[in-house]
């Protein structure tokens, strides 16, 4: 293979898609099963829903690579957890004293729950791999211009959900729309969100690049 940052795998095999698949609804199920909010985990799932109705419908002549199905998994269990506890309450901090007897949030000196800034810098650690793998498909976008576009469409992308969360929180009762947005009373929750998604896109977008030079040509 090339070793042009340009250059995307080879797509997937309909077995690997389909286990992929298989793997995602499993936890879509799971992730159900008793939510802490019922109304709220079916708000969260929509658009991952949509997003797994497309690449079912499109798998069977358009797929994407084995990589970019992994990532997304991932991507997709980080969002079921939440989904399942509310991104404000996932307790990751009474995992921690049960694993190590200490508290993560005491030891970082954090005070509010901090798994919505995972799932943001998830996004963009992650989704940023098909994104890139979907442009070097369709567009003659290469090099650096199809790095910076892949990062602005991570960026872009968690700006509009940030909207989707005001407009959305803005009809939904006190409680739904605190546990929808989870904002926990910070004012610059929003920018910091996309914040973190776009660094978690750099930061995949840097270790690709660096890995293709190491190649050489």
């Amino acid at each position: 293979m090339h070793s042009d940052v340009s250059t995307y795998p080879t797509a997937s095999s309909p077995r690997w898609a389909l286990v992929m698949l298989a793997a995602a609804l499993a936890m879509l199920v799971a992730s159900g099963i008793q939510p802490h909010d019922r109304a709220g985990w079916m708000l969260e799932n929509m658009l991952p829903v949509a997003l797994l109705a497309g690449l079912s419908l499109a798998w069977h002549w358009w797929r994407l690579s084995a990589q970019s199905y992994f990532a997304m998994l991932l991507l997709f269990g980080v969002h079921e957890l939440g989904a399942h506890f509310t991104y404000a309450e996932v307790p990751y901090d009474e995992w921690a004293r049960q694993l190590s007897g200490q508290s993560l949030d005491q030891a970082m000196e954090w005070r509010r729950n901090q798994y919505d800034r995972l799932v943001h810098f998830s996004y963009g650690l992650l989704f940023v791999l098909p994104i890139r793998e979907v442009l070097a498909r369709l567009t003659p976008l290469r090099g650096a211009w199809l790095l910076f576009v892949a990062w602005h469409l991570v960026l872009s992308t968690s700006a509009i959900y940030e909207l989707i969360e005001w407009v959305g929180g803005a009809y939904l009762g006190d409680d739904q729309a605190e546990a929808f947005l989870a904002t926990q009373e910070d004012p610059w929750d929003a920018q910091k969100d996309m914040a973190l998604a776009a660094l978690g896109a750099g930061i995949s977008l840097a270790a690709l690049a660096l890995v293709n030079v190491r190649r050489g040509p």
